[in-house]
């Protein structure tokens, strides 16, 4: 399904950080609508392709976060700040109106970049609609799931002990992303189950440093949504699962109530990748949310 839409790659400096995005689908004037999408922490572009490739009819703009696949790191420290900040100014080279959709971090990212000042040339992050998958609704370090974040957090801050070479080793080792795949993988089919692992082993590791990959985990856990809730003025779908291990299904849903007229689908049986999981679903209530 991918194979058979058009993608072409770009890239450009922005916000100080060489930037490379990718533009699925068809031209602007003939798509159903255009999309921003934002993928999560420790991840690429391709994450969101499984859900790309099923919405041919879309024109689907998905650039990699800056320190992680093809995008080159920022010139400081990889702050939510300093991201929003970039991701405002690659925002003012998107056609409009656009939607925004971001996956687990990204959808952080999208809530702070909606609350942020206007740009250099003095556009706002004003997207039409706003699509949140597996959304970080509340703070990663209170709850029930803080002992995990606090746990993942000090072998981050062992790894910046170390030498850059010592660190990445660290960092990219197979019982970490094979324990990331175990921890947010709830699938029981046994042949999806092995594919996620095979594209956490190919891509997950695509950071640029130790530095960039231990400051967007420290930037992932340092801000969630509900901190951005009132900013949320237009059309918003939230879907959520959940078994989701990382963003809590019942903070999604004091969320759902934060956002007013916000609409909310549930996965069951599902954890904190709809994108590889339920990717028709997903595909599917993207559609349905665009008239």
């Amino acid at each position: 399904m991918l194979a058979a839409i058009p993608v072409t790659e770009h890239r450009a400096v922005v916000g100080g950080a060489d930037t490379a995005w990718w533009i699925y689908g068809p031209p602007a004037e003939e798509a159903k609508a255009t999309i921003f999408a934002i993928h999560g922490y420790r991840g690429d572009h391709h994450g969101l392709e499984p859900v790309i490739a099923r919405l041919p009819e879309f024109r689907i703009i998905s650039p990699d976060l800056p320190g992680f696949g093809e995008s080159g790191p920022l010139p400081g420290r990889h702050t939510i700040q300093a991201y929003t900040d970039w991701l405002v100014a690659v925002a003012e080279r998107m056609p409009r109106p656009f939607t925004a959709l971001g996956h687990s971090f990204g959808t952080i990212l999208t809530a702070a970049a909606l609350d942020a000042a206007p740009g250099p040339a003095g556009v706002r992050f004003a997207p039409e609609r706003t699509i949140l998958m597996n959304p970080i609704a509340g703070p990663a370090l209170k709850g029930a799931k803080a002992f995990g974040t606090l746990s993942a957090a000090a072998w981050y801050k062992l790894a910046g002990l170390l030498p850059e070479r010592a660190g990445r080793s660290a960092l990219s080792a197979r019982f970490m992303v094979d324990g990331m795949t175990a921890l947010t993988a709830k699938t029981r089919d046994p042949q999806l189950r092995q594919w996620i692992k095979e594209e956490h082993r190919r891509y997950f590791n695509g950071f640029h440093s130790t530095r960039s990959v231990i400051e967007g985990f420290d930037a992932s856990v340092s801000d969630h949504i509900a901190a951005h809730a009132s900013a949320f003025t237009m059309p918003t779908l939230l879907i959520a699962a959940v078994q989701d291990q990382i963003a809590s299904i019942s903070a999604v849903r004091r969320l759902h109530e934060q956002i007013p007229g916000s609409e909310l689908v549930e996965y069951d049986g599902v954890g904190h990748l709809i994108h590889y999981e339920r990717a028709q679903e997903a595909a599917d209530a993207i559609r349905g949310f665009h008239p």
